[in-house]
């Protein structure tokens, strides 16, 4: 269920690109926004089966806030060092979720995983194209902080959601709502104080590849990814999420 929920996710990346007149906070906040009444009504079926106390809602919630400062740091470190070297250092994820998962939940990392990570990180540099003309960039220094800050902050969006819907049964659409709603509100503020091409009123088709991207991402993707993470060790679900750039590449090529 997992690798169905990251396949469907896998084609975000090329519909980021088709909304690309937008901003990078624009995007973010319009994928939540354009979900929301989705989620809304597909929780407000199942919203019985929900025992979540308050506690987990907010770190759904705090989740959705983490992606949003994660995509904000990832787009910004692809400007300063190219896309290949933040793509390299952001899915440095995986080591931030098993470390953390460890330390804060006592899931130690057992040896086939530990033996995996050698030849994860080997195809993520296969694939990141490091060693390219664009590979540096800029700015290498604060380039590099930015996207391992991002790597950081997308850990914790997968533990923080898995976390919400693991200690309480609950439709996964619940985690999903709350984490939407947090990650547009976040967007909205760091947009209008942050941003200076954060615009609200982005024209057609623009909006309709943002909208088309809320469906594929929030809506029907990690639903399904949520429903599955209580049911896995949290390294497992980051390292199935990394098939998510590798088949965007396919997708990219193929389109």
């Amino acid at each position: 269920m997992a690798a169905g929920g990251i396949f469907v996710i896998s084609f975000s990346p090329i519909l980021i690109r088709a909304s690309a007149d937008a901003s990078d906070l624009t995007i973010a906040f319009f994928r939540s926004f354009y979900a929301l009444p989705f989620l809304a009504l597909m929780y407000w079926r199942v919203r019985h089966r929900d025992e979540r106390p308050r506690k987990s809602r907010l770190l759904a919630v705090a989740a959705g806030a983490f992606l949003t400062f994660d995509l904000f740091f990832w787009h910004a470190s692809i400007r300063q060092i190219g896309a290949g070297l933040a793509t390299l250092i952001a899915n440095v994820q995986v080591i931030f979720v098993a470390l953390i998962a460890w330390a804060a939940f006592g899931e130690k990392p057992g040896r086939r995983a530990i033996a995996l990570l050698p030849m994860i990180f080997l195809g993520i540099f296969l694939i990141s194209g490091v060693g390219s003309g664009d590979a540096y960039g800029e700015d290498p220094g604060a380039g590099s902080l930015r996207a391992l800050a991002a790597a950081l902050l997308y850990a914790l969006y997968i533990l923080l959601l898995r976390e919400s819907g693991r200690l309480h049964k609950t439709p996964s659409t619940g985690p999903v709502l709350d984490s939407v709603i947090g990650a547009a509100v976040v967007a909205l503020v760091l947009g209008l104080s942050f941003e200076s091409e954060f615009d609200l009123s982005v024209e057609w088709p623009v909006h309709g590849w943002m909208f088309l991207l809320a469906l594929v991402a929030q809506v029907i993707g990690w639903p399904i990814i949520a429903k599955a993470m209580p049911h896995l060790p949290a390294l497992d679900t980051s390292i199935l999420i990394l098939g998510q750039p590798m088949l965007a590449m396919l997708w990219a090529w193929l389109i």
